[in-house]
């Protein structure tokens, strides 16, 4: 009898299961693990979800890139925080998630062997994504902060490659990347004919006066360009799986064909939601905001302290930091001690492509003024144990 496919036997496992799996099995764990804010969504949205279905419309098929009034309001969101004028060069598809995006965008650009660019540490569903479709995920090092290394990723370039991915703020390190960092990989895809996909699913989150911003918004990038957006941490929606991407133009059919043969079309209440949601705009964010920044100010100052066991460069986006922990260890083992043992989540660095040294990403979304200082207490606490530091 056959197994599973070669293909599928290559993607590396997902590690949020095995990770909740542990916390399961230790009640009274405190989750620096999964990423995932603690606020809800606006009224307005849940007040939309209640009006939902009175129509018989409302339980028939969709479009495949989604509800016109819901894109309507996405492009008019663009132009306005994002500097991105979808029209004439670009197109915009409601998608599953920004997960569902980025598979949009592999299997409408790339053939088996074609390469993909992924800076490390990298998402993990984005390098499982390249390599589900028989791509090749190329991993080009950031520098010791985890910035960007340019002249890595231009050396990185083949004659396969299709596509660099940069995801700002970013997961799972937390770092925002600069304007002109951006700016320059975006003109180096542009001119080695390649495309730049980038991740905004964490737009709304930066502290320190880092700002975020979108190279979809350069002028002449429309073309070569994919943005990639999620309702799920902005709006408190990660459950409803709302998302959207901005591609070229010239790619709208291929991605219509991966679309209507994955999902048909996206859900036609979750776009409701989504379209209540973002009428709303950024300000249901800004007080999560300011509760994450507290949170990330007081895991700062217990992360740097003198003697820590862990070394933690600064994050300024996103709700992450990505430690590296001076052990021989691996990362899934120390993982899953500090859950057994001290009752604290984290999430192994191997997941993210960290080889080498010991790294773990710690999330605070959803911690708060109850369990924060306990969480990091017992985060060092328990890597001074198990490394002796």
């Amino acid at each position: 009898m056959t197994g599973e496919s070669r293909r599928l036997t290559a993607v590396q496992k997902p590690v949020i299961p095995t990770v909740q799996r542990w916390v399961r099995e230790t009640p009274g764990t405190i989750s620096l693990g999964q990423g995932i804010v603690a606020y809800g969504p606006p009224p307005e949205a849940l007040e939309a979800a209640k009006r939902f279905g009175a129509g018989a419309t409302d339980h028939r098929y969709g479009p495949v890139e989604g509800l016109p009034e819901f894109i309507d309001a996405l492009e008019q969101k663009l132009e306005k925080e994002n500097g991105i004028r979808v029209h004439p060069d670009s197109c915009v598809m409601v998608t599953t998630g920004s997960n569902m995006a980025f598979v949009n965008a592999v299997l409408a650009i790339i053939d088996p062997g074609d390469e993909v660019i992924l800076p490390v540490p990298y998402y993990f569903n984005h390098e499982m994504a390249v390599v589900m479709a028989n791509g090749r995920a190329v991993l080009v090092p950031t520098t010791a902060s985890y910035q960007l290394d340019l002249d890595a990723i231009a050396d990185a370039i083949t004659t396969r490659t299709r596509a660099v991915v940069t995801v700002s703020p970013n997961n799972p390190t937390g770092v925002v990347y600069p304007e002109s960092v951006l700016r320059d990989v975006n003109a180096l895809c542009r001119d080695r004919g390649i495309f730049h996909i980038h991740d905004e699913a964490y737009e709304y989150f930066t502290y320190d006066g880092a700002k975020n911003f979108s190279p979809g918004s350069i002028e002449g990038a429309g073309d070569h360009t994919i943005s990639m957006y999620s309702l799920s941490k902005g709006y408190g929606l990660a459950s409803w799986r709302v998302g959207y991407m901005v591609a070229p133009l010239r790619l709208w059919d291929a991605i219509n064909k991966v679309q209507d043969t994955i999902l048909v079309c996206p859900s036609a209440i979750a776009q409701h939601v989504g379209l209540a949601a973002v009428r709303v705009g950024q300000r249901h964010s800004v007080p999560g905001v300011a509760h994450l920044d507290r949170m990330r100010q007081l895991l700062t100052r217990e992360l740097s302290q003198p003697g820590a066991p862990c070394e933690t460069p600064a994050a300024n986006g996103a709700f992450y930091f990505f430690t590296r922990v001076p052990t021989s260890m691996d990362s899934m083992t120390v993982a899953e001690r500090l859950i057994r043992e001290h009752k604290v989540a984290a999430m192994p660095g191997v997941a993210f492509g960290a080889s080498g040294t010991c790294s773990l990403r710690l999330s605070y979304g959803l911690l708060d003024d109850g369990n924060a200082q306990e969480g990091v207490t017992r985060l060092l606490r328990g890597l001074r144990e198990i490394t002796g530091g």
